[in-house]
């Protein structure tokens, strides 16, 4: 059963062993729906129960079995937050989870390949979906090889990652099925 990071504590609150979580997803009351979290702590998922769950504001603050005071929570700070696998929920038919979108092809309308989706940053006004540009692709490919040569080190450094708005008016058509995300391609977005 795999894990999925979902957020990472930030800080301690109050005195009594609460903790405040930068959430990883859109959805904040993921949290009280599930009973158990797991902690990356020395490269081990330790399993936490959630014994509260409240707000303040958009921040979510929870309270786990067993850690009852400041000095216990002020010890978490900066611990990644990860859930099982198998407690993720079923999504609406056209709405996938972001782990299951990296790796796809971006391609744009007129079939030109753009890259590989590399993430989707979700912490900002809207989505944006962060594409490795295919040259990147394939000077990483080739280092793999042992091709690679100095002018393919000048140029990965001029070419960073395309950033793409993820609303309608961008992103066109997500086929898993395929494998590929099709997005429009506007003047100064990507260049050859």
């Amino acid at each position: 059963m795999g894990k999925i990071k979902i957020g990472t504590i930030v800080n301690a609150v109050g005195l009594k062993g609460e903790i405040k979580v930068y959430n990883f997803s859109e959805n904040p009351d993921r949290y009280e729906k599930l009973e158990e979290i797991y902690l990356l702590i020395d490269g081990d998922h330790k399993p936490y129960r959630i014994e509260k769950v409240r707000y303040k504001g958009s921040t979510v603050i929870l309270k786990l079995v067993g850690i009852d005071d400041r000095n216990e929570s002020e010890t978490m700070k900066n611990i990644d937050i990860y859930m099982d696998e198998d407690d993720l929920e079923e999504l609406p038919e056209g709405v996938y989870y972001v782990k299951d979108m990296i790796g796809m092809d971006v391609v744009g309308e007129g079939g030109q390949h753009l890259g590989r989706l590399k993430d989707v940053l979700t912490d900002t006004p809207q989505k944006v979906y962060v594409v490795e540009r295919r040259e990147l692709l394939k000077q990483r490919q080739e280092r793999i090889n042992g091709r690679s040569n100095g002018e393919n080190k000048n140029r990965m450094k001029r070419k960073p990652d395309i950033l793409i708005p993820g609303v309608d008016e961008f992103i066109l058509n997500i086929d898993m099925e395929n494998n590929t995300i099709t997005v429009r391609v506007i003047e100064g977005l990507y260049e050859d």
